[in-house]
């Protein structure tokens, strides 16, 4: 028989592997309380807690945390309102990983399954790439499941793409919702789907003065365009506005990489289309050489503040920090929509 709450319950979280807080900015539109974020690396803390007040930041190995750590931020809440929400570092589980020896990160979700079997809140939150699923053996993930089940857990899980929930980016997911008293399903997509368009990168970006590369804008927080080479510049001038790539080039143009019919992935130097959702950022989203990231019609890369709206965080979320960690912080983030859409699908489910 499913427990009966009020649909003024307050769900209080923390926020596991937090980075600059997407997930929490995202949870907290959502009317989720988050407590805390924990995250190995410091040079987060300021964006975080600068953008998310009153949520407290701490800089902190989740493979380190005890009960005594945790215990303190959650006391008096009871466990039925308490979201324990964990989006580990995805390398280890990436398609781009190419080694065989595993990497350290790939513990990360067995850290989190030790605080969850500690604790026992009422709902869990995975977000990670859809290759953890797919990891040979007994897996971090095979053991994590196994934890949740030995605990009652009842779970819903698939992969989400970020497009079909508002977010004008191609960006595939693994999602995992558990709970101890309800049986948990997936929110449905709200985007690409009845007729509801795509959000789009022209919806993104359209609204940002232009910029040249290597220029910051001097009011605009984080609208800043990384510089290139001259024979960069020259290569975005021979790609074709709004989706082009290096197909187009010169032959004096191509990269040795690319010549004796070798022709690779066409998005390295790529231009985004206007009115499609953008490719899957990355940490390197700054950067034309790393992926599809030229802008759709002026002769740069995207500029951090345009990537950050791509991940839908809004325009008075400041990042803090060099503008190479800074693609960082808003590359690994989990989009603020898809987010906050994931948030109010838990306070739905909770509420029942």
């Amino acid at each position: 028989m499913s427990v009966q709450r009020s649909h003024l319950q307050v769900i209080a979280a923390i926020d596991f592997f937090c980075g600059s807080g997407g997930l929490t900015r995202g949870l907290m539109d959502a009317g989720i309380r988050v407590i805390a974020g924990f995250d190995i690396d410091r040079r987060c803390r300021c964006t975080y807690e600068k953008n998310n007040h009153p949520a407290r930041f701490y800089a902190k190995d989740v493979r380190a945390l005890t009960k005594k750590d945790l215990a303190p931020l959650i006391k008096g809440i009871p466990r039925l309102d308490l979201l324990f929400a964990g989006c580990a570092p995805c390398q280890s589980f990436s398609q781009q990983r190419k080694a065989e020896t595993p990497r350290p990160d790939a513990t990360l979700l067995v850290a989190f399954a030790r605080l969850v079997e500690a604790f026992k809140p009422g709902q869990v939150l995975v977000e990670n790439v859809p290759g953890l699923t797919r990891v040979a053996g007994f897996s971090a993930y095979r053991r994590f499941i196994r934890v949740l089940e030995s605990l009652g857990y009842l779970f819903a899980e698939g992969t989400l793409d970020a497009k079909y929930f508002g977010v004008p980016q191609t960006r595939r997911r693994y999602v995992l919702i558990a709970m101890r008293k309800e049986q948990p399903t997936l929110p449905e997509r709200i985007t690409g789907v009845r007729g509801q368009p795509f959000a789009t990168v022209r919806d993104a970006l359209s609204h940002y003065p232009p910029i040249a590369a290597g220029e910051r804008h001097t009011r605009i927080p984080n609208h800043v365009a990384a510089s290139i080479s001259e024979k960069n510049l020259l290569r975005l001038r021979h790609t074709p506005h709004d989706g082009g790539d290096r197909r187009s080039w010169p032959d004096e143009l191509t990269l040795n990489c690319h010549r004796n019919n070798n022709t690779g992935h066409t998005d390295v130097y790529g231009r985004m289309a206007w009115d499609s959702p953008a490719p899957t950022l990355t940490g390197r989203c700054h950067s034309i050489s790393n992926g599809r990231y030229g802008h759709p019609s002026q002769d740069r890369a995207i500029s951090l503040r345009e990537a950050a709206s791509l991940q839908t965080f809004r325009d008075d979320y400041i990042f803090y920090g060099s503008n190479k960690n800074v693609a960082l912080q808003i590359g690994n983030s989990v989009p603020v929509r898809l987010a906050e859409l994931l948030g109010r699908h838990i306070l739905s489910l909770s509420a029942t």
